[in-house]
């Protein structure tokens, strides 16, 4: 099954690109052939699935915002606005409307809505934010990206299928000094670098919202490969979403 997915892939990968396997919850960056950072990952859920993909990083945000995503909402937020108004304040998330302004959750008749809301739900940048201090956007139609945590604690659990479906990098600050320096090294003449692994420290220290636009894209494959080669032994992993059993 393993090599069937192996086939799906291109017949040569890129130079530099991050690989993602799920049921190993593990994150590498590869760099001519080189082993340049391994970290331990936490993925989605069996009912919140990391997706399958590849895509490129695009930009990396300093102390970002959460948006919820709606599929949350429904199934989490919305039921516990109908027990308790209060709820959204505990937890640190804010009723946004269309033009931004923060509604408060007190007036609203929570028992009418069953299927979705016509507001956002976000959880404001800081060290208690679920995405942590730092994102990385990757083009995708699922709303996932990978990220820092505020519940880095988890990262010493064996089993991480934890997640709404994003992955959380153990060693995000090194991967993202690693795109900095990738940046750097191979920007054309043509290229102005906005930022560096300076600024990005700066940045994090001073607890500013930053969008950092990455020049020179490092491709990102998501995969789902439940036994590989390692130091010359086979190594197999759990199927956590029952996909070889499926096939």
């Amino acid at each position: 099954v393993t090599l069937d997915r192996y086939k799906q892939l291109p017949d040569s990968l890129p130079l530099r690109y991050i690989w993602v396997n799920l049921p190993g919850y593990y994150l590498e960056v590869w760099d001519h052939d080189t082993l340049v950072i391994h970290s331990k990952v936490i993925v989605g859920k069996h009912d919140t699935r990391t997706p399958v993909l590849t895509s490129l990083i695009t930009d990396m945000v300093t102390y970002p915002q959460w948006t919820i995503p709606e599929s949350i909402i429904k199934k989490d937020i919305l039921p516990a606005l109908k027990k308790d108004p209060g709820y959204l304040a505990r937890k640190g998330f804010n009723l946004v409307d269309a033009k931004g302004d923060v509604v408060n959750p007190f007036t609203i008749n929570w028992a009418k809505y069953s299927k979705g809301i016509p507001w956002k739900v976000m959880q404001g940048s800081g060290d208690d934010n679920a995405l942590g201090i730092l994102k990385f956007n990757f083009n995708n139609p699922y709303s996932v990206y990978l990220h820092d945590t505020n519940q880095r604690y988890l990262f010493g659990n064996s089993k991480r299928a934890l997640s709404h479906g994003c992955v959380r990098v153990q060693k995000w600050q090194e991967l993202a000094f690693y795109i900095a320096r990738n940046d750097s090294l191979n920007k054309t003449e043509q290229q102005h670098l906005s930022y560096t692994t300076d600024s990005i420290k700066t940045w994090l220290a001073n607890k500013d919202r930053k969008r950092i636009i990455v020049k020179n894209r490092l491709p990102l494959f998501i995969e789902y490969t439940t036994c590989e080669a390692r130091k010359d032994k086979l190594v197999f992993y759990e199927d956590i979403y029952n996909d070889d059993q499926m096939l």
